[in-house]
């Protein structure tokens, strides 16, 4: 035996080549189209049909169903895509990773790509160093694809000759003569090796590769496939585990589909196979199985086979058509019978994972973002767009709450609740800050475009300026508790005023919560009328402070009244400004946003 501990080192390397490969493709990609692609997959959802269109075209141009399925996960969890919605994209999704496979088997073996593979780096490495972030991601993704069949060629390179070594893998040989139980072993084994490569690329790879050394026949690569089909559900599965429960459905419903697909097509495995193996014939001019079969019964055909009876290269481009045929014929066949019954996948789905009992609302709990759905940063940045926004509406009731609180009787207990719920949301914004952070960094720390950086920057400012909305509120709360604690009461006239600030400040805070709502697109008229409320406040607060001192010293109240009136003005003249901060952290997600009149 002449195969080294090397060649097999040498061979995880090239492997995990080939799977690095496929992630830089896949994430330059995805950084070319960026919000384009949230903006697609958002219109083009709207029923069936486009749905399923949206997926297939989706999956063919990041080549990666588990990105495209684990996007759709992250849409649900945001309450961008309904559960129906999502599952139409999912079945369109699995035929549009059929086109990796086809990219993967044409370039195998009738044309060796990784011999241009320098030509194309010396085009995909100058672009990665241009300032212009589509050329960036562009010459990523160029570099990728070069990684991409650099790292298959290396993996047929050092795949082990079982001429050669023919002790070496006697064993997956001798899986292959146990009739039905060989198909339900290859099957297992595709979808234990995705689940561990979170790849249904990498399986085909490798199938492809032990196919054409002759270790197994056409049927057991077709059955190793199948397999792969379940395994490739892992990745959105892990994707939803910290996600709502519209995450978690969509999850199982992507589990399902590819699961009673893969068990129908097992109970009539050998009929399909025939089935895909004629159709490769037709196109192909030869029969994958019939190929498979004559090296097992050791036949010498010299236009198929080589001198020492292994695959000629006629022969090999035939298998890898053959072996990309048929995910494309599975999942064409269970996508046009699966469809008609989206309705009852999602009843069924439901059905398995019932709603518990709801939230209350002034408990602590992110409701559209979480630790696992990390996996396309680009499109990460619309959940926590969300949630923004819910932290901005939990605000505004906090803000609701103080304005409340100021013509409530302090000795009453509503006083003392409604004191209360503003401390717990306090709280409750002091953790969602951090929680929302935390995640923007990790976003962040992803493989972002410049316009997805630039947007996380002013995501975070915004998020900080709304904690800072919520500490002024509790300022209110404790300035009215301190006022009352030495006895101090407002007269009708200086709650007149008080009110007619904070309506200014209600206002202001109802326009940041309409920019929130549209942080992708916000309207400049908003922007411009946040600058002009944020003036009102600054002249009110000017206007009372000089009637302030007018008053106390006409008696009209005393100075104690004067010195609280002035405070609660003063936190609502810096809470305009917080929201101001806010509408400035709109305007910095992007490097233009004209604003007339600020």
């Amino acid at each position: 035996m002449n195969y080294s501990i090397v060649d097999f080192v040498s061979l995880l390397g090239a492997v995990c080549l080939f799977l690095y490969g496929m992630k830089v493709m896949s994430e330059g990609l995805q950084k070319v189209a960026g919000d384009r692609l949230r903006n697609i997959l958002g219109i083009m959802t709207r029923n069936r049909v486009t749905g399923v269109i949206t997926g297939v075209l989706i999956t063919a141009l990041i080549q990666s169903s588990s990105a495209s399925t684990v996007m759709v996960v992250s849409f649900v969890n945001a309450g961008l895509m309904s559960l129906a919605q999502a599952m139409a994209v999912i079945f369109g999704a699995n035929v549009g990773t059929t086109a990796t496979t086809w990219i993967i088997s044409a370039f195998s073996f009738e044309v060796n790509i990784s011999d241009y593979s320098i030509l194309l780096l010396a085009i995909g490495v100058p672009l990665m160093f241009m300032k212009k972030g589509t050329y960036k991601s562009l010459g990523e993704f160029l570099v990728g694809f070069c990684f991409l069949f650099m790292g298959l060629d290396l993996i047929s390179v050092y795949t082990p000759n079982l001429e050669e070594n023919p002790g070496m893998l006697q064993f997956v040989k001798n899986w292959t003569s146990m009739g039905y139980g060989s198909v339900l072993i290859f099957f297992a084994l595709g979808i234990v090796f995705t689940m561990i490569a979170q790849s249904s690329a990498a399986t085909f790879a490798i199938t492809l590769i032990m196919c054409s050394q002759g270790w197994i026949g056409f049927e057991y690569g077709c059955a190793i496939i199948l397999g792969g089909n379940i395994g490739t559900t892992v990745t959105p599965v892990i994707a939803s585990l910290s996600g709502n429960l519209a995450a978690k459905r969509t999850a199982m419903g992507h589990v399902l589909f590819n699961v009673l697909g893969s068990i129908i097509v097992l109970f009539v495995f050998m009929p399909f196979v025939h089935l895909v193996a004629d159709i490769t014939k037709a196109c192909d001019g030869y029969d994958p199985l019939a190929i498979s079969n004559s090296v097992e019964a050791g036949m010498r055909d010299t236009t198929l086979l080589t001198e020492k009876g292994g695959l000629a290269a006629r022969a090999q481009s035939c298998i890898a058509f053959g072996l990309a045929m048929f995910p494309t014929v599975f999942n064409a066949i269970n996508l046009m019978i699966m469809i008609w019954f989206t309705g009852l996948y999602v009843k069924i789905v439901c059905w398995i994972m019932p709603a518990r009992h709801k939230e209350e609302q002034e408990d602590f709990v992110l409701k559209y973002i979480g630790r696992g759905l990390m996996s396309a940063s680009e499109l990460n940045i619309t959940q926590a767009q969300k949630e923004i926004q819910l932290y901005g509406e939990r605000v505004e009731r906090m803000l609701g709450m103080a304005k409340t609180l100021i013509h409530t009787d302090p000795n009453s207990e509503d006083y003392q609740n409604t004191f209360n719920r503003i401390e717990k949301y306090e709280d409750i914004s002091d953790r969602m800050e951090m929680e929302i952070g935390t995640y923007l960094n990790k976003v962040a720390e992803g493989r972002l475009s410049p316009e997805g950086k630039m947007r996380v920057a002013g995501m975070l400012r915004i998020v900080s300026e709304i904690e800072s909305i919520a500490d002024g509120c509790f300022n209110v709360a404790k300035t009215l508790t301190r006022k009352n604690s030495i006895h101090v009461e407002f007269n009708d006239g200086v709650l007149k005023e008080i009110d007619r600030m904070y309506d200014l400040v209600g206002e202001a805070m109802k326009n940041v919560l309409a920019l929130l709502g549209e942080l992708e697109t916000p309207d400049n008229s908003k922007i411009v009328q946040a600058y002009n409320k944020e003036r009102e406040i600054n002249n009110l607060r000017n206007k009372l402070r000089d009637g302030n001192i007018f008053s106390i010293n006409n008696k009209e109240y005393d100075y104690q009244e004067g010195i609280f009136f002035m405070d609660l003005i003063a936190e609502a003249e810096k809470l305009g400004d917080y929201m101001l901060n806010v509408v400035e952290g709109v305007k910095h997600q992007f490097k233009t946003l004209p604003v007339s009149g600020a």
